[in-house]
């Protein structure tokens, strides 16, 4: 979303570009709120197989300098 900021002058000129309205206004507009894993979903994907390879991780003891 693009944030636009203008000055009294610019908000009255002649045209109607801008409005102010209120943020439940603006929601009820909107469609309400979406949450993250809305935005991120893609609905009908769901039979796509995605199956990546499991990490293998290991520990090891950080390396030890004797100075002396």
């Amino acid at each position: 979303m693009t944030v636009t900021t203008v000055n009294s002058r610019e908000f009255n000129r002649d045209r109607p570009a801008y409005v102010l309205l209120g943020i439940e206004d603006y929601r009820r507009l909107a469609g309400g709120r979406r949450s993250l894993l809305d935005m991120l979903s893609m609905p009908g994907l769901v039979d796509i197989g995605f199956e990546p390879p499991r990490a293998r991780i290991e520990s090891r003891p950080p390396p030890l300098s004797c100075a002396g």
